[in-house]
Parts: C-alpha cells; structure tokens; sequence
C-alpha cells in the first residue's frame, strides 16, 4: 500500500487527505493578518481540526504573484510562538510552508512534521531535513511548457525524487505538488489541474493546491471577468474534485470544511467506478 510517512505521522494513500492552509503573514492574497496573533491561529487551526482537516500548512510569508519576501529571520520570528502551539494544541500533521533550509532547520526542531517548499527541494533543503524523517512537498516552480507542462512537471519530480535518495529521503517521504499559479499561464493551469495523474510518480503522495488561485477566478467567472477571492468556493471546489478524481492525494484549501465534503464524494466516486 502506497502511504505518505511524515515524522510518525502516516497517510495511506487510500483516501483523499485535506490539508488546511494557515497563513501567519500581513500580506496573504486571501487571509492575510488573521492569524498573525497565536491565539487567533490556534483557534483557527482547531476549528479546521473539528472540520476533518488531516494536516496543517503554516507559513509565514507570503507567495502570492508581486509579493515582497522578507528575511529567514522575520520568515521565523513570525512562526517560533504559533508553531509550538498548534503542535501542542492540535493532533494534526503540522507542514511549514518555506523556502528557507534555516526556516525548516528550526521548525524540525521545535516538531514540525512536514516541510512545503515552493521552490522545489534543491540541494540545501535537501541536506537541511535530511535524517529528520519529515514529509517533504515537493512543487514544481516550472511553467512555460504549455499544455505539456504535466510532463515537463513529472520530469522534474522523477529528477528530484533521485536527489532526494541520495540523501536518504525515500519517495514514501515525498509529497509532489504541479505548483498552480507559479510561474504558469491559465492554460497551463488548467492542464496541471485536468492532467494531474501525468504528473504524479506512483510511490509518493500528489498534492493540488488550487484554492482561490486566479485559474479558479478566471474561469468560475467566465465571460463576466474574474470572480473576486471571496467568491472562488464554487470553482475551487470543481478543480480539487477534478483533481481527486484524476490522482491527487492531498487537497491544500483555505476552506476545510467545504473541500473535506467534497473529497469526500470524489472518494465515493473513485470507489464506485473501480
């Protein structure tokens, strides 16, 4: 059986999983400020426990397209007290979402179960969890490949899945995610959402995070312009079933409580076709 193994936390890969998304930034392109004060991010994370959420994602910068990174140094200093809290305060998985090898250094060794690195797992990152035994999400920063950008994304996963060996990370401990809304055109969105089971390596854990990203925007709105992020349940909703549907494991949403419904009628879809 396929499972995903994250630091004494394990993911069989039977079901669809639903990773909550927790941001610890001022400047978050949909809750940005809301959990910046640790009581408010340990009441959240408990509500989205109480929604059926799996795993929690924490980060505390801000990704979004036109952002202003900020130092390791601030990256932590936003984390070191909501971390510790959310790990004693909660029974979830805990990610933290960096890019940062200093950043996931020090969230391993306050219990972090695993790390989101948006910029692909290079050699630092690699070496920084090495031996820790954490789940590593893994996401293609790619784009320009067109409608073939599902491939050109497996191929990049199938490479870093051979780094990730030579350090001793087995693929049971890797998480690939095709990286929506990073460096790709809305075709090329909509090719990673449709065609996810071309990117995904059997063996290791798919991840899709399309939730509220502009692809759900433009195309819930259609001919009437994009919806605003307040407004990209629906579509959201859509691309993570299609998603489930099509191979991936873990759905990364802002709303938990909608998408753990949802996965969970992909899964009896799933089931009932065989």
């Amino acid at each position: 059986m396929e499972t995903f193994l994250a630091r004494g936390k394990s993911f069989p890969l039977t079901h669809t999983y639903v990773m909550g998304i927790l941001n610890i930034t001022p400047d978050s392109f949909s809750d940005g400020g809301r959990y910046l004060d640790p009581a408010a991010a340990l009441a959240r994370a408990r509500e989205m426990e109480g929604e059926g959420a799996d795993i929690l994602d924490i980060g505390g910068q801000s990704t979004r397209p036109g952002h202003t990174p900020v130092s390791p140094e601030e990256e932590w200093a936003r984390l070191q007290e909501v971390l510790p809290a959310l790990l004693a305060g909660t029974k979830l998985a805990v990610s933290v979402d960096t890019f940062y090898p200093q950043v996931a250094e020090k969230a391993l060794e306050t219990g972090a179960h695993i790390i989101n690195d948006v910029s692909g797992f290079g050699e630092e990152m690699l070496a920084a969890v090495a031996g820790s035994g954490c789940g590593c999400v893994v996401m293609f920063p790619g784009g320009g490949e067109g409608r073939s950008v599902s491939g050109a994304a497996r191929a990049f996963f199938s490479r870093r899945r051979e780094d990730a060996a030579r350090y001793g990370i087995g693929p049971e401990h890797l998480c690939f995610d095709p990286g929506v809304g990073f460096g790709t055109t809305y075709e090329e969105d909509l090719a990673l959402i449709a065609q996810v089971g071309e990117a995904r390596l059997p063996g290791s854990a798919c991840l899709m995070a399309a939730s509220r990203k502009r692809v759900t925007g433009r195309a819930g709105g259609g001919e009437a312009g994009p919806l605003p992020v307040e407004d990209r349940l629906a579509p959201t909703l859509a691309a993570h079933t299609a998603a489930a549907l099509g191979g991936a494991d873990i759905l990364r949403a802002h709303d938990v409580k909608e998408t753990v419904w949802a996965a969970r009628m992909a899964d009896a879809l799933k089931a009932h076709r065989g």
